[in-house]
C-alpha cells in the first residue's frame, strides 16, 4: 500500500466508511439514513430517563410551536422509530440495516469523546435467536479485521430480561444499601433508579465496591441462560476468542439479553472502541409489537485513533496525475476541453486558473507533483497536438490530442 507521511484524516474516514459499506453489503445490511434530530421524547422513552445521556448530555430545544426537540445523541432509537413509521416489517421479518452519521452528546470533550462526532452502527430488527448477535459480531469483528485494527478484546455479558433481571436489581440493591455512602454521588441517585447503572461507573471509589457484587449469573431465567449459552456456543463454531465479563452492562437502559463491547488498550480509560447488544423490548416501548433486536455502534473518531496509535497503513490518495499547462490565455478553451477528457476517462488533472505565466504554471505543477505536464499552445494546436512532459525523467514529445490517454497509460506501464 503506498503511504505517505501525515496522511490528512478525510483519507482514514473515506477507507474506514468505504469498508463499513463494503462489509456489511456482503452480510445483506442496507443503509437507513435518519434526521439529525427527532422528539426528544423518542430518547427518553427509549434510551432510558435514568441513564447519562438523557440525564445530563441531550443537547434539547424548543421549536416554533413549543415542540421539544432533541439532537440525536444515538442511533438506534431513530433507526427503529423509522422503522415503525415505514412498517419495515411487512417487507422482511428480519430487518438488517446500517448507518453512518453525526451524533451529539453536551458532555466535556476528552480523548475519546466529543461534543459532535461520528458514528456507524448496524441493527438486526426482527429474530430472537442468538445466531443474529454472533452475526452482528462477527461482522463487526470483520470490519475492524479490514481496516487493520490488531489487538482488540470482546468482551462479552447477559443482562437479562424482564424476567429476570428484577430479582437481580433486588440482589444489588441489598449488597449496596450498607454501602451507598462510599458511593460517588452520580451512583447513589442509581441505587434508587436503576442499580445496574452502578456496575458501569468507572470512578475508582464506585469501581472498588462494585468488585464483589452480586453477578448476574446467579439470577438469569432459564431463557436468558440458553441464549447466552447458545451464543458463546456459535462465537466458538465461528473461533472467536472472546471474554466473558458479569460487570459488562453498557450505557443504556434498552439493553436486554446480550451486551458486548469491543476494546482496544491504545485508547486508555475510554478504552471501548466499539459496543452493542439486544433491545427485546425497545419497538414495543416505542410503539410497535414485540420485536427482539439486536445492534452495534462504534464511534468513528475512536476507530481513526486506534489506527493512528497502532500505526495501520492505508491507501493514501496519490494526487494529480496530469496538469495542462497553456502557453496564453488563447489558450484556455481548448485546455479546459482537454482537462475534461482526460477527467472523464478516471485520470486526475488540473489546470491553472490564475492566469500564471507559463513558467510559474510549470513551478505549480512541480509543487503538485504531477507524473505528466500537457502543454497547450497555438503552434501545438494548429496540428492537434500538444506536448507532454514526463515530470519523472523529463523527457518530453508531441502527441496527437486524441492519443493523450493511451500515451499517458502506456509510459505509466513501462
Amino acid at each position: 500500500m503506498h503511504q505517505k507521511a501525515d496522511i490528512p484524516q478525510i483519507d482514514y474516514w473515506y477507507y474506514i466508511e468505504n469498508i463499513i459499506k463494503e462489509v456489511l453489503q456482503t452480510y445483506g445490511y442496507r443503509e437507513i439514513r435518519t434526521p439529525a434530530f427527532e422528539h426528544t421524547e423518542l430518547f427518553v422513552r427509549g434510551i432510558g430517563e435514568t441513564t447519562d445521556i438523557v440525564n445530563k448530555e441531550m443537547f434539547t430545544f424548543q421549536d416554533r410551536k413549543g415542540r421539544s426537540l432533541t439532537l440525536r445523541p444515538e442511533g438506534t432509537a431513530p433507526v427503529v422509530r423509522a422503522f415503525l413509521e415505514h412498517n419495515m416489517s411487512r417487507e422482511n421479518p428480519l430487518a438488517k440495516l446500517f448507518y453512518l452519521g453525526n451524533m451529539f452528546r453536551c458532555e466535556k470533550p476528552q480523548a475519546g469523546r466529543y461534543r459532535q462526532f461520528n458514528q456507524f452502527g448496524l441493527e438486526a430488527i426482527g429474530s430472537q435467536s442468538p445466531l443474529i448477535d454472533a452475526e452482528i459480531i462477527q461482522a463487526s469483528l470483520e470490519i475492524y479485521k479490514k481496516i487493520g485494527l490488531a489487538d482488540l478484546k470482546l468482551i462479552i455479558n447477559s443482562v437479562g430480561c424482564r424476567k429476570c433481571r428484577p430479582k437481580y436489581l433486588k440482589a444489588l440493591k441489598d449488597y449496596f444499601r450498607d454501602r451507598k455512602e462510599l458511593l460517588c454521588s452520580d451512583c447513589r441517585e442509581r441505587y434508587d433508579k436503576n442499580p445496574l447503572r452502578i456496575l458501569d461507573c468507572k470512578k475508582k471509589q464506585c469501581q472498588k465496591e462494585v468488585k464483589n457484587s452480586p453477578t448476574i449469573f446467579d439470577y438469569l431465567c432459564e431463557d436468558c441462560k440458553n441464549h447466552f449459552r447458545k451464543l458463546r456456543e456459535y462465537l466458538d463454531s465461528l473461533e472467536i476468542t472472546y471474554q466473558v465479563n458479569p460487570l459488562l452492562v453498557r450505557g443504556l437502559d434498552y439493553y436486554t439479553k446480550t451486551a458486548f463491547e469491543i476494546i482496544s488498550g491504545e485508547l486508555g480509560s475510554q478504552n471501548a472502541i466499539g459496543g452493542g447488544g439486544r433491545y427485546d423490548y425497545l419497538v414495543e416501548e416505542l410503539g410497535g409489537k414485540y420485536t427482539p433486536s439486536v445492534g452495534f455502534a462504534a464511534g468513528i473518531e475512536r476507530i481513526v485513533s486506534t489506527m493512528e496509535k497502532q500505526a495501520v497503513r492505508i491507501p493514501s490518495w496519490e494526487g494529480i496525475k496530469v496538469f495542462v499547462a497553456t502557453v496564453s490565455s488563447e489558450d484556455n478553451s481548448s485546455a479546459l476541453k482537454i482537462v475534461k477528457q482526460i477527467r472523464e476517462n478516471g485520470v486526475s488533472a488540473e489546470m491553472d486558473f490564475l492566469d500564471k505565466s507559463i513558467k510559474a504554471q510549470m513551478r505549480l505543477a512541480n509543487k503538485l507533483n504531477v507524473s505528466y505536464v500537457l502543454i497547450v499552445g497555438q503552434e501545438e494546436l494548429k496540428e492537434q497536438k500538444v506536448t507532454i512532459k514526463n515530470m519523472s525523467n523529463g523527457q518530453q514529445e508531441k502527441v496527437a490530442i486524441s492519443k493523450i490517454l493511451p500515451y499517458i497509460k502506456t509510459s505509466q506501464e513501462e
